[in-house]
């Protein structure tokens, strides 16, 4: 690999036939040669997959792309990230096409997306199937090829794992990314992907994607669409002609044959159109004319469900798959800039807590503040001890992540900076959204909100009102270590 680019590709798969093939083509391609191709088997069990010689292969146990996307940026360690879909025909020389696009790029620019094409059939109209692949010619920021520096994958905490699919996660990590200051450029490179053709039902099948567009609405606010792109959709038509076919079918019930057959008539009339609108533009052939009347009759209410079901799903709290812990008051009793390791007392209850978490498979962590190294009141060594102590009462922790830096010195790592929490998930290898953070100042509770990540405030009589305040608007707060967990949903 030469110097000029420092890359690794990152392919999430679940074994389609396409994958030898782009591999071949990266391996066989010209300079610069990526430091790694990290492919990310999401599937849920089964054979190894059959991949060249040079390919490494992690697996996320089919936990969906966003997942099988984080396993390979976070074991990635080059500048660049480059994302690519199992199913794209890459050009012989794209390796120089993403040189091209990525080595003259300014620092602010955090991400590049190549530009994709979608070869359509020259002797036919394009099936429903064609065209809705064909539309991501025109999407933005799709990761069937899209290349993010890592720093800024790490900034921002990566995929939202929340998003199952291949439906929205990269609209909300490019959104996440630009609200983080960087910009996103449009590359010139050219991947080709394929026109999809697929079963009778699925397009009534793709609905479940309107659960992710009822998370995108909760993160992004209502102009979420505007902001990627992704054009006004039919929801408002989808519940109309929902609520007209409920009608028809139950106003007979109670004797009001007028107003069922006026609401028969909204339902057939708006499944028509939308029937209509989908058949025109395609070969017209009976099979694709009888699949796209059925499926117009059942999208609508298939879209409704999902999108209430996805309303629901994004106000619940979920249990964090990881817990960080602060380390004084939080874990053991706070003495200033404590330097004997023979100082350390755990906080009653805290020893077992931790256990009975790590016991459960819950992967635990310590982020810390540790001003007293910057203010010359402690060593580095003194501070090792210590921490070495809190292991050895504790038992092993997933991640130590410790600051020692000052107020005045501007890092990122320094709680209420949410640099320690990142840095944590990452090594955890989990989502950052999928962690809780508990410790005992309102700096804790920020640094997990500035993270994405969620909180609980155990208060100490040191914890300020304000920050206790504050805490019970945005986060939670608990009593005591056991409560927090239980708060959190975590607790045996």
């Amino acid at each position: 690999m030469t110097a000029s680019l420092d890359y690794t590709v990152v392919i999430p798969t679940t074994g389609r036939e396409t994958l030898r093939p782009l591999l071949l083509t990266l391996l066989g391609g010209p300079d610069p040669r990526p430091a790694e191709i990290l492919v990310v088997d999401d599937r849920p069990g089964g054979s190894e997959l059959d991949v060249p010689e040079g390919v490494r292969v992690l697996r996320s146990g089919g936990r969906g792309p966003a997942a099988a996307r984080n396993l390979g940026w976070r074991t990635a360690r080059s500048e660049w990230i480059a994302f690519v879909d199992d199913d794209v025909v890459l050009a012989p020389d794209w390796a120089r096409q993403l040189e091209a696009d990525l080595g003259s790029l300014p620092p602010d620019v955090a991400a590049s997306q190549g530009r994709i094409t979608v070869p359509l059939p020259a002797d036919r109209r394009p099936t429903d199937d064609e065209r809705g692949t064909a539309g991501l010619e025109r999407a933005r920021w799709i990761t069937a090829d899209m290349a993010y520096r890592r720093r800024a994958l790490v900034e921002v905490g990566g995929f939202d794992e929340r998003f199952p699919r291949a439906f929205r996660e990269d609209s909300d990590l490019a959104l996440r990314v630009a609200e983080a200051g960087h910009r996103i450029d449009q590359g010139e490179r050219l991947t080709t992907h394929p026109a999809r053709r697929a079963g009778f039902f699925y397009s009534l099948k793709a609905q479940r994607g309107n659960a992710d567009n009822a998370l995108m609405r909760a993160k992004h606010g209502v102009l979420w669409r505007q902001r990627t792109g992704a054009g006004s959709g039919r929801l408002g038509l989808h519940a109309l002609s929902t609520v007209a076919g409920l009608a028809a079918l139950t106003l007979p019930v109670l004797r009001q044959r007028g107003k069922a057959l006026l609401a028969a008539g909204v339902w057939a009339g708006l499944t028509a159109e939308f029937a209509t609108r989908r058949i025109l533009p395609g070969p017209r052939t009976p099979g694709e004319v009888a699949r796209m009347v059925v499926t117009s009759a059942l999208i609508p209410p298939a879209a409704c469900y999902h999108r209430l079901r996805g309303e629901i799903a994004a106000r619940r709290p979920r249990p964090p798959v990881a817990v960080l812990f602060d380390r004084d008051d939080t874990l053991i009793v706070d003495v200033p800039y404590l330097n004997d390791p023979d100082g350390v007392r755990p906080v009653p209850g805290a020893v077992e807590l931790v256990n009975g978490l790590r016991e459960r498979g819950i992967p635990v962590g310590v982020v810390s503040n540790q001003s007293g190294v910057a203010k010359g009141l402690i060593t580095r060594e003194q501070l090792d001890a210590v921490n070495a102590r809190v292991k050895e009462l504790f038992g092993p922790f997933g991640t130590w992540q410790v600051c020692v830096h000052d107020d005045g010195d501007g890092c990122a790592c320094r709680k209420p900076a949410p640099g320690m929490v990142l840095r944590a998930a990452a090594e955890l290898g989990v989502d950052p959204a999928s962690c809780v953070v508990i410790g005992d100042t309102g700096a804790d509770v920020d640094a997990a909100l500035a993270a994405g990540a969620r909180a609980v405030l155990v208060p100490t009589h040191r914890t300020l009102e304000p920050e206790i305040a504050r805490a019970r608007q945005h986060a939670a707060v608990a009593r005591d270590l056991s409560e927090a967990l239980r708060v959190a949903g975590v607790a045996g």
